[in-house]
């Protein structure tokens, strides 16, 4: 398909223009030349979203707006109603103006629902599926993006990517997991399934493409741990880089709400795009490959 067609066939109507993942988006739409614009309207305000829809006229509608919290997720502890109008009427109201108006909308959503449990042990390789229920709601945020997503599986034009602890190229980005974890004093160490964004935010411009829909694990295939990526950091980045482990009982002394930690079975997605890399392997090509300061 030449660019030609690409700008009669795709329009697409993006949310989230201050976020990460919006920006990313943006760069991503240039890059391929897909004519795009970004919603102005509030996501809980149903009339300037239908404004934004007649004004744009869209083929595809993405949602990478929400709240996260600022520095993290404990934010939402003290901000509940924020959250909610954010993370739930907000996305609902997306969802049901998308519906009225024939549109998928792709939505960004959150891995972080669930937590290792006995049939989906630790190292064991058994990931949770996208049928499997949220079982995870020891944080605010994850509570409501668990209602979110269980709503939303009614609503046939909805596309669910599950994304967890994002991690890009931009080792600058304050929101990138590794940014995160090399500046903590000590970080827990624990396998868990993660979105190198380099690698997937194209696939899901792929998957609107070919309008899928319905929930998605959003991740790399496998597991990779705290130690893990910080050994590839000092092996690629800086050999003198160095850091402290932790265990979960100290980690609850500093932090207000417990996190997610899962694995999820990404079959479905390397199904569908047989070209997925494994988690570390993405983490090599996309991220410190092209980062790298020393001679590896």
């Amino acid at each position: 398909m030449g660019q030609d067609d690409q700008k009669q066939q795709f329009n697409f109507l993006i949310y989230g223009r201050t976020g990460w993942i919006g920006g990313l988006l943006g760069k991503l739409c240039d890059s391929q030349s897909i004519p795009y614009s970004y919603g102005s309207g509030r996501l809980e305000d149903r009339a300037s979203l239908l404004n934004d829809i007649s004004d744009v006229k869209p083929t595809h509608v993405f949602n990478a707006a929400g709240v996260t919290g600022r520095p993290n997720v404990d934010w939402c502890e003290s901000h509940k109603v924020e959250t909610i109008r954010a993370n739930v009427v907000g996305t609902l109201t997306l969802a049901d103006v998308c519906r009225d108006k024939g549109l998928v909308l792709i939505n960004y959503a959150t891995g972080c629902i669930f937590e290792y449990d006995d049939n989906h042990e630790l190292g064991s390789g058994v990931g949770f599926k996208e049928e499997d229920s949220p079982n995870f709601v020891g944080s605010f945020y994850s509570k409501t993006k668990a209602m979110v997503e269980e709503l939303l599986k009614n609503y046939e034009n909805v596309c669910t990517l599950r994304v967890r602890m994002p991690i890009s190229s931009d080792l600058q980005n304050p929101r990138n997991f590794i940014t995160k974890i090399t500046k903590y004093d000590r970080v827990v160490d624990i396998p868990n399934s993660m979105t190198i964004l380099d690698e997937l935010l194209p696939i899901s411009i792929e998957m609107a493409k070919r309008n899928l829909t319905g929930i998605w694990n959003f991740t790399n295939p496998g597991v990779v741990s705290h130690n893990e990526i910080l050994a590839m950091y000092k092996k690629y980045m800086d050999p003198k880089f160095e850091w402290k482990n932790f265990n979960l009982e100290d980690q609850a002394k500093v932090i207000i709400a417990p996190r997610s930690n899962n694995e999820l079975d990404a079959s479905k997605l390397k199904k569908e795009f047989p070209e997925l890399m494994s988690i570390k392997d993405s983490l090599i090509k996309y991220v410190f490959e092209p980062n790298k300061k020393t001679s590896v």
